[in-house]
């Protein structure tokens, strides 16, 4: 018996992570990153996002304060991504990271979009992207997607920067 495909509009709605000090992850993902402080709950919890949004990431050390990162070779969350609503955007983002020192792990373009990779200071992947309209996404012979991985010119997304607002609308 096969189930029907889900929804077409359903969307992944936030993330929650568990950290070890939550004013260091909040340092990280609205002091680097920009993302506004919604709610918090003592050193227990706090709710950020983008927009006015409830939420799009929940930080929380109800079972992690002071905690370690999970070993390698373990299960748990590769990485959470985070999607860019333009090139400018992301480039903005790479742009923060610099400033802040925070080295990257990964910069790769995949043809369907761009993206920069990273730990958060829980040692949590993230991704920090851009996708590219469907209708540029490369195809093979068959109408199939045709994702790669190459090398992003980081000079190249840094010269989109600058085309960023200084405040999003």
């Amino acid at each position: 018996m096969s189930n029907p495909p889900i929804d077409a509009g359903v969307r992944i709605g936030h993330v929650h992570l568990k950290v070890a000090d939550l004013d260091r992850a909040l340092a990280f993902y609205c002091g680097v990153l920009g993302f506004d402080l919604t709610q918090r709950m003592g050193n227990q919890a706090a709710f950020i996002s983008a927009g006015g949004y409830h939420h799009h990431i929940g930080l929380n050390t109800w079972e992690s304060r002071g905690g370690e990162p999970p070993a390698p070779g373990t299960t748990g969350l590769y990485h959470l991504a985070i999607l860019y609503p333009t090139r400018a955007r992301l480039a903005d983002a790479l742009r923060r990271l610099m400033e802040a020192n925070i080295p990257l792990e990964g910069a790769s373009d995949h043809g369907v979009s761009q993206a920069l990779y990273l730990r958060d200071p829980d040692d949590n992947g993230v991704e920090l992207y851009w996708d590219r309209p469907p209708s540029e996404w490369p195809h093979n012979a068959d109408g199939g997607l045709a994702m790669f991985t190459h090398r992003l010119d980081l000079v190249d997304l840094l010269k989109e920067a600058d085309k960023a607002p200084a405040t999003a609308t």
